[in-house]
């Protein structure tokens, strides 16, 4: 069971911090991306050439920037999820906020680049699984289950 669950307008509220932090992690992953490539690279130079003698200091260097982007990824994903939704696919910028509906637990369901949140699926299902919301589905969420009190 969450810890929090979102009605449509808190969950919208969070967008423009949510797609903020999204997008900072995202183009930090693509430095540790291209960052891990040339390691790979330097490894199967080193282990082809045999005698060649890798440039251990601009190595390091890069790992010391890959290890502090790392962390900043690390932070900015731990900013999305203090607010008590979910993160589940960094690289498609998917983000799920828990709510109930019909007496269920589900997600809405918000993709980067989605101007509002206009989805949701089953806690078991993922993204293929995602339904439109209904027009009627503006900022009123149900009551959660039983011994669950919504937090804000």
């Amino acid at each position: 069971m969450a810890e929090r669950y979102f009605d449509r307008d808190e969950a919208e509220a969070l967008l423009p911090m949510i797609s903020s932090a999204l997008a900072e992690a995202r183009e930090d992953k693509e430095k540790v991306d291209l960052l891990d490539r040339e390691f790979a690279q330097a490894a199967a130079k080193i282990m082809i050439l045999g005698g060649w003698i890798p440039p251990y200091k601009e190595l390091s260097e890069k790992r010391a920037v890959r290890d502090r982007t790392n962390e900043k990824i690390r932070e900015a994903i731990d900013r999305i999820q203090e607010t008590g939704c979910v993160l589940k696919d960094l690289d498609e910028g998917l983000v799920d906020f828990p709510t109930v509906r019909d007496g269920r637990e589900v997600y809405l369901c918000w993709k980067m680049g989605e101007e509002r949140i206009g989805y949701w699926h089953g806690m078991d299902e993922g993204f293929a699984g995602r339904k439109p919301l209904d027009e009627d589905d503006g900022g009123e969420s149900e009551q959660p289950p039983p011994g669950r009190g919504r937090v804000n």
